[in-house]
């Protein structure tokens, strides 16, 4: 029981630290892989342009990029 219990704690506490960490920078955690754009593609979609909706989301993607942390 004591062995749960102190996993518990260390659990609680490193969770605590990501929540700080996340409060003090405001920046998201990042991906290593790069998704869709590590095969060289540009989008997942064949219009030659983007809907409204696929711009605003490039828009947040880009202000995101220039955020995280690595």
């Amino acid at each position: 029981m004591e062995i749960f219990i102190l996993t518990f704690i260390v659990l609680l506490v490193v969770f605590a630290a990501m929540a700080i960490g996340y409060m003090v920078q405001r920046k998201t955690i990042a991906g290593s892989c790069g998704g869709l754009g590590a095969l060289g593609i540009e989008k997942a979609c064949d219009c030659d342009t983007p809907c409204e909706k696929r711009q605003e989301r490039m828009r947040k993607e880009k202000e995101w990029q220039d955020n995280k942390i690595i």
